[in-house]
C-alpha cells in the first residue's frame, strides 16, 4: 500500500475513533447536569411522583448505557431521536426536522465569512512579507491582533453600534426564516458574518506570513532572487505553494471555529442558527436537542481537522514521493 494511502486510513480511523469517544464524554457531561426537563417544565409542582411519571414517559426512566446505545443507533441510521418540546403531546418533534433549518443558517452563515475571510487573510499575509517591517506590514499586524485580542461578543456590539445603529447601513438583529430570500439572507447576516472575519483573520493572516517569511531564507529562493527573479514572482510562484501545509492547517482550524464558535455571535445578533438552538435547548434542558447540536458541532471540528491533515499530507513532497 502506498505510504500516502495508508496515512490517509489511519487519520480516518482516529476521527472515527475521536468522534466516537466525542459521543461518550457529550451525554456523560449532559447527564451529570442538575435538574432536568421534567423540574423545568412542571416547575413549582414538580413533585417526586410527578417528576418520576413525567421522565417515564419520555423514557428518562431507562438506565444511561441503554438510551445512550439507543441513540448512538439512532444516529447511525440518521435519526437524532424526539425532542422533549413535544412530550406529553400527540404530535412528536423530531430533532432533525427542527435541527435541518438551522443548519443551513449556520452553514450559511460561516461559508459567508470564510469566503470573505480566506482571501482577504491569504491577500493581506502575502503582502505583509512582500513588505516585511514596513509600515503596511505593521498596520496589518496591529489591527489583526487588536481585533483577535477582543471577545467576539464585543467586536459584534461595536459593529453594530456603529454600522447598525449610527450608519444604518446593516441589520442590528439577524432575524430569518425560511421565506427570506437570498439577498435579503446576505444582507441580514452581513454584520455577524464580519464579526467572524475579523475575529479569525489575524491567525491566517499571521501563519501565512510566518511561512512565507521562514521559506524566504531556503536556498532555492535565494537562487531565484539571485537570478533576478521580481520579489513578488518568487514569493507567490516559489514560495507560497511550498508553504500550503502550515497555512492550510490553521485555515482549517479557523473553518472549524466558524461553525463551532457561532454560538456567540448568534446569540448577540439573534441569528436562528444551531448555536442559538442549543442555547435555548441548554436553558428548556431539551437533552436530546443539546446532544445533536454538540455532535454536528465535534462531527465537524473533528472533519475539517481531518481535511487539514489530509491535505497536508497529499502536499509533502517525502510522501508522494517516497524511497
Amino acid at each position: 500500500m502506498h505510504p500516502i494511502v495508508r496515512t490517509v486510513l489511519q487519520r480516518l480511523g482516529l476521527g472515527l475513533l475521536t468522534l466516537f469517544i466525542v459521543s461518550i464524554v457529550i451525554f456523560s457531561a449532559l447527564e451529570m447536569l442538575p435538574g432536568g426537563f421534567a423540574e423545568a417544565i412542571l416547575g413549582q409542582s414538580a413533585t417526586p411522583e410527578t417528576v418520576a411519571a413525567f421522565n417515564k414517559e419520555i423514557g428518562l426512566d431507562r438506565p444511561a448505557i441503554v438510551r445512550y446505545v439507543e441513540w448512538i443507533g439512532g444516529i447511525l441510521q440518521g435519526d437524532f431521536g424526539t425532542s422533549y418540546a413535544g412530550a406529553g403531546g400527540n404530535i412528536k418533534r423530531h430533532v432533525s426536522d427542527l435541527i435541518a433549518p438551522r443548519l443551513y443558517n449556520t452553514f450559511f452563515l460561516a461559508i459567508m465569512a470564510a469566503v470573505i475571510a480566506v482571501p482577504l487573510a491569504l491577500t493581506l499575509g502575502v503582502l505583509a512579507a512582500l513588505y516585511r517591517n514596513s509600515l503596511f506590514d505593521r498596520i496589518v499586524n496591529s489591527v489583526t491582533l487588536t481585533t483577535i485580542a477582543l471577545p467576539e461578543f464585543f467586536v459584534a456590539y461595536v459593529l453594530m453600534f456603529f454600522f447598525a445603529i449610527k450608519l444604518r447601513w446593516f441589520y442590528s438583529l439577524s432575524t430569518v426564516s425560511e421565506s427570506t430570500t437570498f439577498l435579503e439572507h446576505i444582507s441580514r447576516a452581513a454584520l455577524p458574518a464580519i464579526t467572524l472575519t475579523l475575529v479569525i483573520i489575524a491567525h491566517m493572516m499571521r501563519m501565512t506570513r510566518a511561512a512565507i517569511i521562514n521559506l524566504l531564507a531556503s536556498p532555492y529562493i535565494e537562487m531565484a532572487q539571485l537570478k533576478g527573479i521580481p520579489r513578488r514572482r518568487v514569493i507567490v510562484h516559489h514560495a507560497l505553494p511550498n508553504a500550503w501545509a502550515p497555512i492550510v492547517t490553521v485555515v482549517a482550524f479557523n473553518l472549524a471555529y466558524l461553525v463551532v464558535g457561532v454560538v456567540v455571535v448568534e446569540v448577540v445578533f439573534v441569528y436562528p442558527g444551531i448555536g442559538q438552538m442549543m442555547v435555548d435547548a441548554v436553558s428548556s434542558r431539551d437533552m436530546p436537542v443539546v446532544q445533536a447540536c454538540a455532535l454536528i458541532f465535534a462531527a465537524t471540528y473533528i472533519l475539517l481537522n481531518l481535511s487539514a491533515d489530509i491535505i497536508s499530507i497529499i502536499t509533502n513532497p517525502r510522501l508522494l514521493h517516497p524511497r
